[in-house]
């Protein structure tokens, strides 16, 4: 019997074509219905109805034990949130490039929220009808270059290769069917096997319906647009060779491994 999760979608190259596809008997089916292994492709960013977002909104400190573990005494009043440059996703079982200089490079699993319809002005309760889907991403951070938590600089937040997200983009109309909403979802990261991080969604200073109506206050959230949602405490300093998984129940596993950059001469 053939068994097709319709609700999870995937963006790969396969043959030097770029395909959608969905999972089909622990396979991918491709747009063009050929069925093909998953070792067989190069995963892309997930994301829909674009293949690159307009805005990548991400928020920092958004889980309470977080911001204890880097110190704060008491949560952010309102939203802490910048803007990354869409040029740093890269997709699953990729390569994440670790500068050599640097002594200090963490991961950040986050759930990532993909904006289905144009949001303008949306009401707190409304704010799921706006959710396209939801993905995994790994946010990384090089605290090396941290100047200010409040608004990390470039160097930080928008490196090349430096936020990895996938390997699915999991319908929300699927996500709120099975958990009710997205707002009680375990996270997990493991380094090399070794869990360093767990949490939960429900442990978010700033859920979901939230953010999406205050940003939509002000700006306009635009199909494909994408909010990165915060990572819970537990994280740990990542070295070439490492493989990192960042998982979020319901949603899938995203892994990718770490890479010494190349030294210029």
């Amino acid at each position: 019997m053939t068994h097709h999760t319709a609700y999870q979608h995937a963006r790969v190259q396969f043959n030097g074509q770029t395909f959608d596809a969905t999972e089909q008997d622990g396979q991918l089916l491709l747009a063009n219905g050929h069925l093909v292994a998953f070792d067989q492709v190069q995963w892309l960013p997930p994301l829909a109805p674009v293949a690159r977002p307009r805005t990548v909104i991400a928020l920092g400190l958004n889980y309470a034990d977080h911001a204890k573990e880097l110190a704060f005494k008491e949560p952010p009043k309102e939203p802490l949130a910048f803007v990354k440059g869409e040029a740093s996703f890269i997709g699953h079982q990729q390569l994440t490039v670790r500068p050599a200089d640097v002594a200090y490079m963490h991961y950040e699993c986050e759930l990532a929220v993909v904006i289905g319809r144009t949001a303008r002005h949306v009401k707190k309760e409304d704010a799921y009808d706006y959710v396209r889907g939801y993905t995994v991403a790994n946010d990384y951070a090089i605290r090396d270059y941290l100047e200010n938590w409040y608004r990390p600089n470039l160097r930080v937040k928008n490196r090349d290769t430096c936020t990895p997200i996938g390997p699915w983009l999991v319908d929300a109309a699927y996500v709120h069917a099975e958990y009710g909403d997205p707002m009680n979802l375990a996270l997990q990261t493991t380094v090399n096997g070794k869990v360093t991080q767990s949490g939960n969604t429900r442990d978010m200073i700033f859920d979901v319906p939230t953010l999406i109506a205050y940003f939509s206050r002000f700006m306009t959230l635009n199909p494909g647009d994408v909010i990165l949602t915060g990572t819970p405490d537990g994280i740990v300093d990542c070295q070439p060779g490492d493989v990192i998984v960042t998982e979020i129940e319901g949603i899938g596993a995203l892994t990718n491994t770490i890479t010494l950059a190349a030294q210029r001469t």
